[in-house]
């Protein structure tokens, strides 16, 4: 960061070079669909700007995808629409055995399902966690809630999908 702070685009590029790819997962997944790309520039660009405020020690990644996380709030409020979760993007690929991988394709859609119908709140919490494999302080910083927000709402959503995927679909 020293080096960025001294002006060094170099170093600048590398940290986005770093960091591009899950910025661009933040975007989609919170909302920002086709404009995603643009929300990433725009994110990078407002962070170079900002650098200045930018607390010595602290990480870039947290700080750099909650600006990203902002400017998909305001592009979603500014154009009132709402995008699609893409959750099946995030998902690992099927396996190559073709017995296991029809099973592992229709448990992946099971999975994408049940995400996809949680509330906002959860679907956001268990994506930062586990398909962006962000850790505890980082989904806080990225969604703006406290730590003990993310806690109980990775909780009480890691429970609904519980329920929902222990539901055998042959009962319904």
């Amino acid at each position: 960061m020293a080096r960025v702070r001294a002006g060094d685009a170099g170093a600048y590029g590398d940290l986005v070079r770093a960091h591009a790819g899950v910025a661009l997962r933040v975007a989609v997944l919170l909302g920002a669909g086709a404009d995603a790309e643009d929300v990433v520039q725009e994110s990078l660009v407002k962070a170079y700007r900002a650098l200045g405020g930018f607390r010595d020690g602290a990480p870039f990644r947290p700080w750099l995808l909650r600006i990203v996380a902002n400017e998909t709030n305001n592009l979603r409020r500014s154009a009132r629409r709402r995008g699609a979760t893409e959750v099946a993007a995030l998902l690992p690929e099927p396996v190559a055995d073709p017995e296991l991988s029809v099973q592992a394709r229709a448990q992946r859609a099971e999975l994408v399902r049940a995400v996809e119908v949680l509330p906002e709140s959860y679907r956001l919490v268990v994506t930062c966690r586990y398909l962006l494999d962000l850790d505890e302080r980082e989904t806080a910083t990225v969604l703006g809630w406290p730590r003990g927000t993310v806690k109980s709402r990775l909780s009480r959503a890691l429970r609904r999908l519980r329920t929902s995927l222990e539901t055998d679909p042959a009962d319904d």
